[in-house]
């Protein structure tokens, strides 16, 4: 059952996204609130967005009309909380990378980009995860490429996108994997949508965005 001081910082973390042009909350609000509903990105992020507005798309997000309506659902929801079936929760997302050799790709991602090995399936291994505090990657080894390297470089066709909290931490995040030699397809810059990125290439090719807000 969400907790009401979460939904607070929830609500919170939305008005600070908007008033830093982090593009991807343009289309929660576009999507939440029916006045954002025709709007571009650049056109919603460009409007006077207060914390109301920002509470009203976290209590939408939770199937209520209003915040106030939230708060006083949330009361109603702990006194049936036995009986009030709740909406399942999908807790992540896990990109899967296809590679050539696994153990390579668990060194690289362990040597140089700081993750660690989760598990590895099969004898010889075709199948593996590795973690970094909450982004979790799955590993298919495949013995061909599947998609052609020309079209996914020319297109940047990301395999995956990582992101943190702070613009303090994606330029750490940068310098970190910089010093660590890794092949980086784009270096940090500042993106006209508000958000701070880098892209690097693993060593199959794949193509891993990792990105934060400007400022």
């Amino acid at each position: 059952m969400p907790n009401l001081e979460n939904l607070r910082k929830q609500a919170k973390l939305v008005l600070r996204w908007h008033r830093d042009r982090y593009y991807p909350v343009a289309a929660q609000i576009r999507s939440g609130l029916p006045r954002y509903g025709q709007m571009t990105d650049s056109e919603i992020l460009a409007q006077s967005f207060k914390l109301g507005d920002a509470q009203e798309l976290v209590a939408r997000q939770h199937g209520f009309e209003s915040w106030q309506a939230l708060k006083t659902g949330l009361d109603t929801m702990s006194d049936h909380a036995d009986t009030i079936a709740t909406k399942a929760v999908i807790s992540a997302a896990e990109p899967q990378l296809f590679v050539a050799d696994i153990k390579a790709s668990c060194d690289f991602f362990t040597g140089k980009l700081g993750f660690t090995v989760a598990f590895t399936y099969g004898e010889p291994p075709f199948y593996a995860q590795v973690v970094r505090d909450g982004a979790r990657l799955n590993l298919r080894c495949v013995e061909t490429a599947v998609i052609d390297p020309g079209l996914r470089d020319r297109e940047q066709l990301l395999a995956a996108s990582l992101t943190v909290a702070t613009v303090e931490e994606i330029k750490q995040l940068f310098l970190e994997f910089q010093a660590a030699g890794v092949t980086l397809f784009q270096t940090l810059r500042r993106e006209p949508w508000g958000a701070r990125d880098f892209i690097l290439k693993d060593p199959d090719g794949n193509l891993l965005l990792f990105a934060g807000p400007a400022e």
